[in-house]
């Protein structure tokens, strides 16, 4: 059990002696710290029910908690509001208790679902670039948190590998002379671009592409070779990508994978009435009375019998609720897909293809922007191949690490790793720490400092913290045990740390990684705050040493899985 949960605990059942419902006495962190270092906000709603004045309600809860040992002061301030402050004994329990669980205080899920995350979404054919980057982080960061929730977490990138962009590639390497046996990743990235024009601009040659499609779809045996090799060549470069950035997936489904239940699902959509004819086509109309706009008909088969998008998206949840038992879906995509999960959502709850019980969520986010605020592109406005992004954080990193003369003594390959660490961890925070629903822009300059709210930033505050630790091992001293705080500093530090629990539970709730990246600045704060005022390695008094050595070490702790659940990765040295 966490700190506040105890607190509301206590303060509810006062609200519910008082006939008045458990959950007003809610209990949250002071806003006014100075005047207390909790509140309850609960007599003003109860004063609504009860018609009586606030402060009044107030005063009863007070009257029957007041006395509660871990209290040094209970008050009312404002129109209501019920201030707590602990005893320092109290939050040194407390501290103990939450530093030696693995959890930190966080409730495990008693029940745990089965949680897919899909996220990435690169497409098959294409090195991946920049528009796979926010997808990729978020997605990661969700299922790290789901994951120390307790649940089971199954990640899926859904390699897009199915759809016309096949079509597309197979009848642009037809002509091109390329032999379709050794197909690189560099050869379709230099077909694709004219190819795609001119489909915008040759009928006969976009009707050559989706004839294609269906025919690879239908099994052609030359066309299923030309795809496997297209396919191999991709997966080596996204799995190089996927590695430099610390992601890893359970699975590595791509729309392909789940052809096989197409044709039983559509012929039981047609049987249910669900699925109807259209201009030749085979659709789902998922519009509903209560539409404040027109949602057209999701396709499920075209005229010419091909299958899009939508349909291996059903195809996928069908297989995700029969084979893995999905409680819940979480579809980390880009915010300008909304309408098309709606579609997919809608047909698949109205067909059966998902049951009632399972929670399909489309988790939209904005985009990274370039300086001129628009999706960054590269100089010449093409779109930026994803390693190069990479690349370009790396050597940001590189310098940044020159400049502070950081690791200057450290052999080269260390160094390239810490450099490689310190670039992944400014571009996911510099992400991560953004709203997910807002744009931003990609500024390595300010993503790579050491100073301010940054990855790097938050890195080297814990390998601060690793090396207090190393230097008191070696002289000889070890945590103890944590006793009361003797400094302001010290007291904010444990308060802070103590937040853990209910920061983790919200960001789970909202699905917004914001709430950890923000709050793990805070922590990092308040300990280098603590560090410059507590002189932990030379105070004289034992008891108080060992007392801070173990503050620290749970800061560590704090750090380390709130930039695990960023997917960064924090070195030993710098």
């Amino acid at each position: 059990m966490s700190l506040l949960t105890h607190l509301s605990d206590i303060v509810g059942q006062a609200f519910s002696d008082l006939g008045l419902p458990t959950e007003l006495g809610a209990v949250v962190p002071s806003q006014r710290r100075e005047l207390a270092q909790f509140q309850s906000n609960g007599a003003m709603a109860g004063a609504k029910l009860e018609a009586r004045p606030p402060r009044e309600i107030a005063q009863d809860v007070i009257d029957r908690i007041a006395t509660h040992e871990e209290f040094k002061t209970v008050d009312i301030a404002g129109p209501g509001f019920i201030n707590l402050t602990l005893t320092d004994g109290a939050l040194a329990s407390w501290a103990a208790a939450t530093a030696a669980d693995d959890h930190l205080g966080f409730a495990v899920a008693a029940e745990p679902s089965t949680v897919v995350v899909d996220y990435a979404g690169p497409n098959v054919a294409k090195a991946m670039h920049v528009g796979h980057l926010r997808a990729t982080i978020i997605g990661d960061s969700l299922a790290r948190l789901f994951d120390f929730a307790g649940h089971n977490v199954i990640r899926d990138p859904h390699f897009g590998d199915w759809g016309f962009q096949m079509g597309l590639l197979i009848a642009a390497v037809e002509d091109d002379g390329v032999d379709p046996t050794s197909i690189t990743l560099d050869d379709l990235q230099r077909i694709y671009p004219p190819a795609s024009e001119r489909a915008r601009q040759d009928d006969a040659f976009a009707d050559r592409a989706r004839e294609a499609t269906v025919r690879l779809q239908q099994g052609d045996p030359g066309h299923r070779a030309i795809w496997k090799q297209m396919k191999s060549a991709s997966e080596v470069s996204q799995r190089a990508n996927f590695a430099a950035l610390g992601v890893n997936f359970d699975l590595w489904y791509g729309e392909s994978d789940v052809h096989d239940r197409i044709a039983p699902m559509i012929e039981a959509m047609r049987e249910s009435g669900v699925a109807e004819e259209s201009d030749g086509a085979l659709v789902v109309r998922v519009a509903e009375e209560d539409d404040n706009r027109e949602f057209p008909p999701l396709i499920l088969q075209t005229s010419a019998g091909g299958f899009l998008y939508s349909t291996t998206d059903l195809a996928t949840i069908d297989m995700r609720n029969q084979e893995l038992g999905a409680d819940l879906c979480l579809y980390v995509v880009d915010r300008r897909q909304t309408d098309h999960f709606v579609q997919v959502f809608r047909a698949a709850y109205r067909s059966g293809v998902a049951p009632q019980s399972m929670v399909l969520e489309h988790i939209g986010f904005g985009t990274m922007n370039g300086p001129d605020g628009k999706p960054f592109k590269t100089r010449e406005g093409g779109v930026v191949r994803l390693a190069d992004v990479i690349k370009l954080v790396t050597d940001a990193a590189r310098d940044r690490l020159d400049e502070a003369h950081l690791a200057e003594e450290y052999p080269d390959e260390e160094r390239d790793r810490i450099a490689a660490l310190v670039g992944v961890a400014a571009l996911k925070f510099g992400d991560l720490i953004n709203n997910r629903a807002s744009d931003y822009i990609l500024d390595l300059d300010r993503f790579s400092s050491f100073e301010g709210k940054t990855g790097p930033y938050l890195q080297y505050a814990a390998v601060r913290i690793k090396s207090i630790l190393r230097k008191a091992t070696v002289l000889g001293l070890a945590p103890g045990d944590i006793i009361d705080p003797g400094a302001d500093s010290e007291r904010e530090l444990v308060l802070e740390l103590l937040n853990f629990p209910e920061v983790v539970e919200r960001a789970i709730a909202l699905r917004a990684p914001n709430h950890i990246a923000e709050y793990a600045h805070t922590v990092a704060a308040r300990y280098n705050r603590f560090y410059d005022e507590c002189h932990i390695l030379s105070e004289e008094d034992a008891g108080r040493q060992g007392s801070w050595l173990a503050v620290s070490s749970w800061a560590l702790a704090t750090l380390s899985i709130l930039l695990d659940h960023l997917g960064i990765e924090i070195p030993d040295r710098m």
